[in-house]
């Protein structure tokens, strides 16, 4: 009976090491197994966090008293709030909020000091930018209780201070507000990407890619051929989520239908431009999905479209430098809500540009060196 054990656990342990030895003898593989869980576990740790705990802001005090003073100093001290910049006047507000340097607007009447020696209520505006319509009701949440604290601690029992409260973009803080526009760019990048990276890997699994390569047809032309139908597919994606934003949730658009469309195109050459890398480098298909799968979620967690970029640690906030979608997610955010000209969104297309530029000539050299 115990040599009956003794041998089926010998013969287990081979069939064990067979199935060790093929999972990891192929190099790819062996990064698959690992590299996912490492990055997901600290972009999801680090990354995609809804704890609020860095608030960029701008103050505008035309009362410039001894109480406007205590309560700025109270908000600059209270390790959340970092005053990005001292308004001179109403005119820059818009300018502010537009250009996402501050997530509030802190506006303190000139008359500020008088009411409050005369013991009447002074009521202090916040303005907040409701394209983020959660970080933006933290934030507001975040200054009341600083009101609450200054009231108690300067004014005794009676609270003169009141808040004033305006949401820019979006008025009723409704989080499809700001998530369906995001959408546009966030979903059609799903198809565009997984598209454009089995393109290659599917030809050569197939054994057609070899007979490609020997037609007149030259890389830059693969690459382009290549290329067009996922940006497509990506266009139409965009147009379907549009009209449903537009039609059925009814949520008003404000800009250029040109200029979205203009971002849209510059947006999914750069998505392509990444997918036709993982095709060119995916010995078949099911290392493009894998290679894809692996990507997409970096990129999303990375993009600002569930939390703030502002929020990330300095290491990440570099990182997202190199995702267009981040920048594809700003730019209909700003030109769908906000009504963003292309002066306002220029440097939105800076990145996306680059990336094009580095990945396609990338992919090119790819289809002519490596599969050939």
């Amino acid at each position: 009976m115990f040599n009956s054990i003794i041998a089926w656990l010998a013969y287990l342990s081979c069939l064990v090491k067979k199935e060790f030895l093929t999972i990891f003898s192929d190099p790819a593989n062996r990064i698959i197994l690992i590299a996912p869980a490492l990055m997901q576990a600290l972009i999801f740790g680090y990354a995609a966090s809804y704890d609020v705990n860095h608030v960029d802001y701008a103050v505008l005090d035309q009362s410039k008293g001894q109480a406007s003073t205590a309560f700025i100093s109270k908000l600059d001290g209270s390790g959340v709030f970092n005053r990005i910049e001292t308004l001179q006047n109403s005119d820059q507000i818009k300018q502010v909020i537009d250009d996402r340097k501050a997530l509030a607007v802190i506006s303190i009447p000139a008359d500020f000091e008088t009411k409050l020696n005369l013991q009447q209520a002074s009521p202090i505006q916040v303005i907040l930018d409701g394209r983020n319509s959660f970080t933006a009701g933290i934030a507001g949440s975040y200054i009341g209780a600083v009101v609450g604290q200054f009231n108690q601690q300067q004014l005794g029992n009676a609270s003169p201070i009141n808040i004033e409260t305006r949401i820019w973009y979006n008025p009723n803080l409704e989080s499809r507000w700001g998530l369906m526009p995001s959408l546009i760019a966030a979903l059609s990048m799903m198809q565009t990407l997984l598209l454009s990276a089995l393109s290659v890997a599917r030809e050569r699994e197939q054994g057609t890619f070899d007979q490609l390569l020997v037609t007149p047809y030259t890389p830059l032309h693969i690459m382009i051929g290549k290329a067009l139908p996922p940006i497509f597919v990506g266009l139409i994606q965009s147009t379907i989520i549009l009209l449903i934003i537009l039609f059925w949730f009814q949520i008003p658009m404000n800009g250029s239908i040109g200029l979205l469309y203009f971002g849209l195109v510059s947006f999914n050459i750069a998505v392509v431009g990444l997918g036709l890398s993982i095709s060119a480098i995916s010995l078949n298909m099911q290392q493009a999905m894998l290679f894809t799968f692996l990507l997409i979620m970096p990129l999303m967690l990375l993009s600002g479209l569930l939390t703030p970029v502002q929020n990330m640690p300095k290491i990440l906030e570099i990182i997202t430098y190199a995702n267009p979608l981040r920048f594809g997610i700003n730019l209909t955010q700003r030109v769908y809500l906000e009504g963003a000209q292309f002066s306002q969104v220029k440097y939105d297309f800076i990145p996306m540009i680059v990336l094009a530029v580095i990945t396609l000539p990338l992919a090119a050299w790819l289809f002519r060196n490596r599969l050939s």
